[in-house]
């Protein structure tokens, strides 16, 4: 989304008096993003140690970042945006689309035989502010993200997605409700209250 004249100004001002910046500055993490997972994992626990996680759209990392402190060296994060990504200990970091076959067998090359317990996206398109195209987007990317996690999780593997409320969410819903046997949506309190921000949660993946 751009930033510039009164919407870059606005940002600025929400920024410096956001204490969750703050904190991930003297937390040592790349992003206020990373409370949102923190606080969505202080309720469901859906990371856990030596599992496998996928964190699609992950730069600046994170999300990526927090998930590979629970993992641990039994587990593995791997990362994958658009964007580079600067290193990150225990997360390895492919730089691509995931919805191309070259990057899906670049990821496949990584799991070799395995399945991965856990698929994270916090990713949202590039916003216009017209929420009549933004929507369509935000949901388009969403579906991309449930298609992946249908590839390469584990039974009983979890999926967490940030969706924007406005049409096409329960439908959306519903289809994540066929695949996995528990699924609900939460507020993590870092998401500003102001926003339509939500993350669905999906558990027991049903191949």
């Amino acid at each position: 989304m751009s930033r510039r004249g009164g919407s870059g100004s606005r940002w600025r001002m929400r920024q410096d008096k956001d204490p969750y910046v703050d904190e991930a500055v003297r937390r040592g993490f790349r992003s206020r993003a990373v409370f949102k997972l923190e606080q969505i994992q202080a309720k469901e626990r859906i990371l856990g140690r030596g599992m496998i996680c996928v964190d699609l759209g992950a730069s600046p990392g994170s999300w990526s970042q927090y998930a590979a402190g629970i993992v641990g060296d039994s587990g593995e994060v791997i990362a994958v945006d658009l964007l580079p990504m600067d290193p990150l200990p225990r997360v390895r970091f492919i730089q691509g689309d995931f919805t191309k076959p070259e990057t899906v067998e670049a990821i496949g090359a990584l799991l070799g035989e395995r399945r991965v317990n856990l698929v994270m996206s916090d990713m949202s398109p590039n916003m216009s502010g017209n929420r009549a195209i933004d929507q369509p987007r935000s949901m388009a990317l969403a579906e991309k993200a449930l298609g992946f996690a249908g590839q390469v999780l584990a039974p009983g593997g979890g999926f967490v997605v940030k969706l924007f409320q406005g049409s096409g969410i329960d439908g959306f819903t519903r289809t994540a409700e066929r695949a996995f046997g528990k699924v609900r949506r939460v507020k993590p309190r870092a998401s500003r209250a102001q926003s339509r921000e939500i993350y669905l949660l999906a558990r027991d993946y049903r191949m």
